[in-house]
């Protein structure tokens, strides 16, 4: 693998997706967004060629720091990044996790736009993992998953962990597991449990694909039921669209999870219980989906060596007390990218012992504001020649 040291370091320059530094410009140790958030870029001479890299460093040490999720309030919505960070006023941030983009293979089913992997947002509990099968974006390498997460914990630390549903419904003292948290897709014979997070989108897609192949027929044996205040309400024989409604719960069953709920008429006492379980025992705040490409300072094996593309990935550095926010330029003479491999041999170069992949291609976004600016803006070029929509990414913001 071919792979130099950065070549061009660059003080932050225009503010606007249209003004974004050229590889050329001036060199520098980069650029203060706010205190405890550095700026830079520089180019990388790669495989495929030279690409352009945009970093955002993250002091997590530092008393107003904090990293935390942005999305767009449902977990089945999308927006561009430089939205979602206006809305909560971001200083800086990166798209997050491989999402539903396509569902050519399911003819009459929406793509949701819904994410892979699980998601904490302030502490708070927003999905679970699809089935591994059913993820959208490159092969993983060997022994990863969809639990897979970065995130940072109770300990003011980032850290590469996994995420486990850990949930249950309750009908006459009788404890039944759940599935899945507001997915895309859920395993073959479980029921599945959305919130007034999933939002409006019809959730036919979750009883379509196989555990063991994401192009599978829908399921035609389906059943869900609404629980309010702790009592079924309604009950339908077909997965349900529109918004659940604030203090309702909809659990959705597929086969054998269908014929656990068909028994729950309108009246019933339901009781529904979920959290998400680190594999670590730790609490997260926030955490975001993807898959981890570097650990203890070392690639995983197995890397994908051979195919470049644009590349979103976060680092971390220093015992998980610096992040390093990480997206290769999209512009026409960039766009060949990295591999997988190089974006682990890239993160290690900028010091981070850990290193984890987010969504690349035409998502691959990083916004930070300009010294002075109270609006965070693109600082790459999408590949695509605007932002992709995208549901969720991570942020920084000033306590």
């Amino acid at each position: 693998m071919r792979l130099t040291l950065p070549t061009a370091l660059a003080a932050l320059a225009g503010a606007a997706l249209t003004g974004a530094a050229s590889a050329g410009a001036a060199t520098g140790a980069g650029a203060a967004v706010v205190p405890g958030v550095v700026y830079r870029q520089y180019d990388l001479r790669a495989t495929a060629g030279l690409t352009h890299v945009h970093v955002v460093s993250v002091d997590l040490t530092h008393a107003r720091v904090r990293l935390g999720l942005l999305h767009p309030g449902k977990v089945a919505a999308r927006a561009p990044l430089s939205r979602l960070a206006a809305a909560r006023k971001a200083v800086a941030g990166v798209n997050g996790d491989f999402f539903d983009i396509s569902e050519a293979q399911h003819p009459g089913v929406a793509a949701t736009g819904a994410s892979v992997g699980p998601a904490i947002a302030d502490g708070r509990a927003l999905k679970g993992a699809v089935p591994t099968a059913q993820r959208f974006g490159p092969e993983l390498p060997p022994g990863t998953d969809t639990d897979a997460v970065f995130g940072v914990g109770s300990d003011g630390r980032a850290h590469i962990d996994a995420l486990t549903l850990r949930g249950s419904f309750t009908v006459d003292g009788r404890r039944q597991p759940l599935g899945g948290l507001n997915q895309y897709a859920l395993p073959e014979n479980s029921v599945g449990a959305y919130t007034p997070d999933w939002g409006g989108v019809s959730r036919k897609r979750a009883t379509c694909g196989s555990d063991a192949d994401r192009a599978a027929a829908c399921g035609t044996r389906t059943y869900e039921v609404t629980v309010k205040a702790g009592r079924v309400v309604s009950a339908s024989a077909a997965p349900g669209a529109g918004p659940v409604a604030a203090g309702s719960t909809v659990l959705l069953g597929r086969e054998g999870g269908a014929r656990r709920l068909r028994g729950l008429v309108r009246g019933r006492s339901v009781a529904v219980r979920y959290a998400l379980a680190s594999l670590s025992g730790r609490a997260y705040r926030f955490a975001v989906g993807g898959y981890p490409v570097l650990s203890g300072g070392r690639p995983l094996p197995g890397l994908d060596a051979r195919t470049s593309a644009v590349r979103t990935a976060v680092g971390i550095a220093d015992g998980g007390r610096r992040v390093l926010l990480f997206a290769t330029d999209g512009a026409p003479r960039y766009r060949t990218g990295l591999t997988i491999a190089e974006v682990a041999e890239a993160l290690r170069s900028l010091g981070a012992t850990g290193g984890f992949s987010l969504d690349g291609g035409g998502s691959s976004t990083l916004v930070a504001r300009a010294p002075g600016s109270t609006r965070a803006t693109v600082r790459n070029h999408p590949s695509g020649g605007t932002e992709r929509p995208v549901p969720n990414g991570i942020g920084v913001f000033l306590r």
